[in-house]
């Protein structure tokens, strides 16, 4: 019913031949206007500017990573349904023009790393969650991926715009995305889980959409719950208990155990459990596969938007779970 975490070693290897690439100059996202979309898997400065704008609405894209994505279509149908824009706008020049015409100032900026970005602790995980039960913390395992969780940016794009950071010294100025806000989208009177399109949609008491998150709902060995549940408790840096009556088959031991809390904890740091025993909506310790991978029957956002999220809640908000056919869609494994 929950997540868990899968070795980026693979990934990490491709970060340096990223970052080796042409540096993406701030110039060029700040200043960027309505693009056509690029072929294949490029990274383009319009999607970073609408991505960023996105997650700013509280429309979250997921990871920004500057690539077109089914997320992103996603993200841009709820803004659109939020702004009254016809259901079918998608990345086009009407959407830029409501997205962008009220933005001032740039979308990336400089920051300068602190001393608490760089004191971790910072840990390499294995990649069995049984085998991480003696750490005592289940950290970052560098700054470079707590910087990029912290401005809800891929590790990937973050080397882009930064290829020359060492991310090791307090004071390095590097650029990243303008997200970090204090406002409030406002407080949710019920959220609907669409286990179809996996997302989760927040509703206001006069039925305003005020926020989307894209998510990962269930799979076919162990499906979402169905129905309406309730917000039974909201937990942050949750630990994590394991009962071997789950049967996860990527566990190798038959007998109950626990993790430790930490942004890599199988909970993510949130944890909002729901009426029926055992399932919630939490973060992950994989941002870049929410809404490409199964879950455990439970509702998995990244860790900023199940922050994010959890302050729109309090106790007894309905959750509702809604299925549009039987077809279940097929997910890559872990």
């Amino acid at each position: 019913m929950f997540g868990y975490r899968i070795s980026s070693i693979f990934i990490a290897a491709l970060i340096p031949f990223a970052a080796a690439a042409a540096q993406l100059e701030p110039t060029s996202i700040n200043a960027a206007d309505y693009d056509e979309l690029g072929s294949g898997d490029q990274i383009q400065p319009a999607i970073i500017k609408a991505q960023i704008l996105l997650d700013r609405a509280d429309f979250s894209p997921g990871e920004i990573d500057g690539r077109h994505s089914a997320r992103l279509d996603q993200a841009i149908a709820a803004f659109a349904e939020r702004h009254g824009l016809p259901v079918d706008t998608g990345w086009s020049r009407s959407f830029w023009l409501a997205l962008t015409s009220s933005v001032t100032g740039p979308v990336i900026t400089e920051y300068s790393l602190t001393r608490d970005d760089l004191k971790g602790p910072f840990v390499q995980l294995p990649a069995k969650m049984e085998d991480m039960r003696s750490f005592r913390q289940l950290g970052f395992s560098n700054a470079r991926e707590a910087l990029a969780e912290k401005f809800h940016i891929s590790e990937e794009l973050l080397a882009r715009l930064n290829p020359d950071a060492s991310f090791s010294e307090a004071g390095e100025r590097i650029l990243v995305p303008d997200v970090l806000t204090d406002r409030s989208p406002g407080i949710a009177a019920r959220i609907d889980v669409d286990k179809d399109r996996q997302t989760v949609r927040a509703y206001s008491a006069q039925n305003e959409l005020i926020a989307f998150f894209p998510a990962s709902v269930g799979s076919d060995d162990k499906p979402s719950p169905s129905g309406t549940l309730k917000v039974k408790l909201i937990e942050s840096d949750p630990s994590y208990h394991y009962n071997p009556r789950y049967q996860f088959k990527e566990i190798g031991i038959q007998k109950p155990f626990d993790l430790k809390p930490g942004p890599n904890n199988p909970l993510g740091t949130t944890w909002i459990a729901l009426s029926k025993p055992g399932y919630g909506i939490h973060g992950t310790s994989e941002p870049s596969l929410v809404g490409k991978s199964a879950s455990h029957g439970c509702v998995r956002l990244t860790n900023w938007d199940a922050r994010r999220l959890a302050g729109m809640l309090t106790k007894g908000i309905p959750v509702n779970f809604k299925q549009r056919s039987e077809a279940r869609t097929a997910f890559g494994a872990y």
